[in-house]
């Protein structure tokens, strides 16, 4: 078991906020290494904007830098940032879509392929899937393309227990 870092931030909604109790320990689970990584919402914008992320996490996107692997970020990830600034619950020096253009310009990071066929998946997710849309979106990107999914998400990890998708604790 390794503790679970809390964050400084955390902008996405109730299930990821920065509250007392969110850091309890997380069984590690066993993940491919070598597989790229999917970054969820709060994710993209912890790493994006240097907030404390796990020593497993940092590792991570450290290797896939360093051996020229992927990272990808999830066309709802922009939804959510756009709802986040529109709703006034996230601040950008700049709008989303210039934001997520610079983001896209860093070595290695891509975004994932959200097909019609990656959405109906969605829908018929094995076991106690996450309720949230989103999720479950980044739920079937992850399965579909292999991904490790890098979350804090309370659901989208115990769904990971699972094993359902290989997941590592941002």
């Amino acid at each position: 078991m390794i503790p679970i870092k809390k964050a400084r931030l955390c902008l996405l909604n109730r299930d990821c906020r920065d509250k007392p109790g969110n850091d309890e320990l997380i069984i590690r689970k066993q993940y491919d290494m070598t597989a790229p990584l999917l970054l969820d919402t709060c994710a993209t914008i912890w790493i994006s904007t240097g907030e404390q992320i796990s020593e497993e996490t940092l590792h991570a996107l450290r290797r896939a830098r360093e051996t020229g692997g992927s990272i990808y970020v999830s066309p709802i990830t922009a939804w959510e940032i756009g709802l986040l600034v529109a709703r006034g619950r996230l601040n950008l020096l700049m709008p989303p879509a210039r934001w997520f253009e610079r983001l896209l310009q860093a070595p290695g990071v891509h975004w994932a392929d959200m097909s019609p066929d990656l959405l109906i998946a969605s829908s018929f997710l094995p076991g106690s899937a996450p309720r949230d849309p989103a999720d479950r979106i980044l739920v079937a990107t992850a399965r579909e393309h292999g991904y490790v999914l890098v979350t804090r998400d309370q659901p989208l990890l115990a769904y990971g227990a699972q094993g359902h998708m290989q997941i590592l604790t941002c």
